[in-house]
């Protein structure tokens, strides 16, 4: 076994999340990528414990993080949407401004990953990944591909061993 192996086999059974969906204008009814991501999660065994709609604002999306990270039982907070260039996009600017330690990776591997998809576009990907106090924090585009892309290649598989090697004490 492989150390890559070994870690994720010490990895807890399930990690809590919170859903964060940051849009100005999608409802519980329209909010197909945030769906998509509970029922990803949930179906690879990870429990969510909430799915929030929040207005694409800077301060808003700061203080979801502050009070998410705060909770000790939430291990990882998902958002999705807010990560374009447009003048209303700042998911990434409020996510960044607040990381201990950002996980460059999941940003260079999602656009990677993006580009063999839908080619140069992938540079207008602003995902970004890493951590608040002990929750692991991860941003990704609004759409669905996106965030099916992003679930299915990279957090499904690494979630678990991520909140591990957060968690560990030595």
């Amino acid at each position: 076994m492989n150390a890559v192996e070994e870690h994720r086999s010490l990895a807890p059974t399930t990690v809590t999340c919170i859903i964060v969906t940051v849009s100005d204008t999608r409802t519980p009814e329209t909010d197909e990528s945030g769906l998509l991501m509970k029922t990803m999660l949930q179906e690879s065994g990870y429990h969510v414990v909430d799915h929030l709609i929040i207005k694409d604002e800077y301060e808003l999306i700061r203080e979801t993080i502050h009070e998410v990270s705060s909770k000790h039982e939430v291990q990882a907070l998902l958002f999705t949407g807010g990560t374009g260039i447009s003048k209303r996009d700042c998911t990434y600017e409020a996510v960044s401004s607040l990381l201990d330690k950002e996980l460059t990776g999941f940003g260079e591997i999602f656009r990677f990953l993006s580009y063999e998809e839908i080619g140069a576009a992938a540079i207008l990907s602003r995902a970004i990944g890493g951590t608040v106090g002990t929750t692991a924090v991860f941003s990704m585009p609004g759409s669905r591909n996106a965030v099916r892309l992003a679930m299915e290649k990279i957090l499904i598989p690494e979630l678990r061993h991520i909140v591990r090697e957060l968690n560990k004490h030595s």
